[in-house]
């Protein structure tokens, strides 16, 4: 092989090789930035997944809450409704009971009326055997109690609570002081007097010029005269403690003696 011909294969694989060293440079150029864009195209997709992610933790966290809340919620509205159902049922009994009422309203009032009747005539003759006081009153009292039995207007529980007014308003006469003005027959005369009442214990009169006392005797059921020294100055003094005019005190007054039982 002659020289020039060397020199001309020489030069072909050099050039060669060079042009196999320029292909793979480039080939490597171009595999190296398509592995930083499959990298970047990675930690972006890395990047909306960790985003999604977050999203998604948050609504959990948010979902939770809520779920929390409404668990609280029910189970207040279980307590709450088992104790509304209690009542209900409390209720329920009651409305029972009041439906056995209703249908024991016309046996209570056929037994109620002969009951108010009964009470009624009590409180006459008890008035009558009563010590004398307030005897308008008292008879005016019992007159309207017999004038309300016959009165379709008035219920059998209104004329029965009315009765035990009456029986209510005797039972504190005994256990009040009173004063009040009257009239009594003193020497076939009627004179203008001054009544003064302890409970039931005493009733006594003193004239309005103070001179004539008497007290009522519950054996003889009549008026005895008083000694005017002895009762004159008890008797006023009583009719101003009575008529809040003087304060409480001891007073000597006529008062029966107890009976053997």
């Amino acid at each position: 092989m002659t020289m020039h011909r060397l020199k001309n294969v020489l030069t072909a694989v050099l050039l060669t090789t060079g042009a196999l060293v320029v292909s793979v440079t480039a080939v490597q150029a171009t595999t190296l930035d398509s592995i930083l864009k499959v990298g970047e195209d990675k930690n972006q997709a890395a990047r909306k997944s960790q985003g999604k992610i977050d999203r998604l933790a948050d609504e959990t966290r948010d979902l939770l809450g809520d779920y929390k809340t409404v668990v609280k919620q029910i189970d207040g509205l279980k307590v709450y409704n088992a104790r509304l159902q209690r009542q209900i049922d409390n209720q329920n009994r009651r409305i029972g009971q009041i439906d056995d009422s209703i249908d024991q309203v016309t046996i209570i009032q056929r037994q109620m009326t002969p009951l108010v009747i009964r009470m009624i005539d009590g409180l006459e003759k008890f008035v009558e055997l009563d010590v004398p006081f307030h005897q308008e009153e008292r008879a005016k009292r019992i007159a309207f109690l017999r004038s309300n039995l016959d009165r379709s207007d008035v219920t059998v529980a209104e004329k029965f609570r009315q009765v035990l007014e009456a029986y209510k308003i005797e039972n504190e006469y005994g256990r009040k002081i009173d004063a009040y003005k009257g009239s009594v027959e003193i020497g076939g005369v009627e004179r203008d007097v001054n009544f003064f009442r302890v409970g039931r214990v005493s009733l006594v009169y003193q004239t309005t010029d103070t001179e004539v006392a008497g007290a009522w005797d519950q054996v003889s059921r009549s008026w005895v005269p008083l000694e005017r020294a002895e009762y004159r100055t008890a008797i006023m003094t009583g009719l101003r403690i009575a008529r809040k005019e003087a304060t409480i005190g001891l007073l000597n007054m006529p008062i029966p003696a107890p009976e053997a039982l």
